[in-house]
């Protein structure tokens, strides 16, 4: 993401540290992570920088981007055409409606690479407000396009990808949540593709634990929700429907229903938690049968929503990422510029799915 009157910089690509414990039967990372954990700044690069990373109590000024967290604006032929084939079936990302900073890298792809996107399904409007978040609201949006299922599913089928992620907006306007719609849209991929891996990304569903279950038992490999921040934050980050151990009876519900299903939350930090309420999420986390999370650096998508209270470094991050291998998590992604679905990720979490279905088959 660049900020607002900022020069284009060149791409940096930073140092994402990857944790997973020795029995997840995944047999080292891929080249590519092993390549991103040899690049970018270290902490000299934070030292000379010697711009202002944290905002204390009482100041309200707008902290200016960091150079490291500046990316370059987004071209080349992958990312034109993933971009020409979604207008035209007329889907949405969360790469877009997001302003996700890492959309460049994921849709362009790079050489001997498929480009990527996390699809967003139930249209483009949310019935929240989350104050983190830049896709638009509406309390009344607009009704979910009965095609977008197949649609979706023959996009991926094009690609050729092996792994793919679907999310949504929230739509506390219908009955279910639109957890239907998005397991119909699992199964529709599943039918063009038997052999593809499928993350949902799922909202909330208000709590239900029915609409838990349509999505959990669609036939996906990896369910995830967000827990977004630490739980003194959430009534000041997240809309009001959007409640912390709410987020957590969801995930402990995925859990409980299909144990072998594995899970996956996220964490954004820079918005004015402490080191032990970053813990305690993670233990919460922990205790909710988690098997995978994710921290990233919180970026302000416009001057409308809340600002960026510190830019973590890149050592803080490497912190939470041991933290997150001694609290014994499957898989931790933990950099600033991680996000909850993100290429390089998602190419070692698909080591792990195949080894839990792999054990679970042995098991039967």
């Amino acid at each position: 993401m660049l900020s607002r009157g900022a020069r284009v910089q060149p791409l940096i690509l930073l140092p994402i540290r990857y944790s997973s414990t020795s029995n997840n039967g995944v047999k080292g990372l891929p080249e590519e992570v092993r390549k991103k954990l040899t690049q970018g700044p270290g902490l000299g690069d934070f030292i000379e920088y010697g711009g202002k990373l944290k905002r204390e109590k009482g100041e309200y000024e707008r902290l200016s981007l960091p150079p490291w967290l500046k990316r370059s604006i987004p071209q080349g032929e992958n990312f034109s055409k993933l971009k020409s084939q979604l207008r035209t079936k007329k889907l949405h990302t969360v790469c877009e409606e997001a302003r996700c900073p890492n959309i460049g890298e994921c849709w362009g792809g790079g050489e001997g690479h498929t480009a990527t996107a996390t699809i967003m399904v139930l249209g483009d409007t949310c019935t929240r407000g989350c104050r983190f978040c830049s896709i638009k609201t509406s309390k009344a949006p607009p009704p979910p396009d009965p095609e977008e299922p197949y649609n979706t599913a023959q996009a991926i089928k094009d690609w050729g990808v092996g792994y793919i992620v679907i999310t949504s907006v929230d739509r506390d306007d219908l009955p279910d949540g639109g957890s239907n719609h998005f397991a119909q849209t699992v199964m529709e991929i599943k039918k063009a593709n038997p052999s593809i891996l499928v993350e949902c990304l799922c909202p909330d569903f208000a709590g239900d634990k029915t609409a838990v279950d349509t999505v959990i038992k669609s036939g996906l490999d990896v369910f995830a929700h967000n827990i977004e921040t630490v739980e003194e934050l959430t009534p000041h980050v997240r809309d009001h429907r959007a409640k912390y151990r709410q987020s957590l009876g969801v995930l402990r519900h995925a859990k409980d229903t299909l144990p072998d299903l594995v899970t996956k939350s996220s964490i954004m930090l820079g918005l004015g938690e402490t080191d032990d309420q970053v813990m305690q999420t993670m233990l919460d986390l922990k205790e909710a049968g988690v098997d995978c999370v994710t921290l990233g650096q919180y970026m302000q998508p416009t001057k409308r929503h809340l600002k960026v209270v510190e830019y973590v470094t890149v050592p803080a991050f490497e912190k939470w990422a041991r933290v997150g291998d001694e609290l014994g998590f499957k898989y931790t992604a933990s950099g600033p510029l991680v996000r909850s679905s993100y290429r390089a990720g998602e190419f070692f979490l698909a080591g792990i799915v195949k080894a839990q279905k792999k054990k679970s088959s042995q098991q039967s």
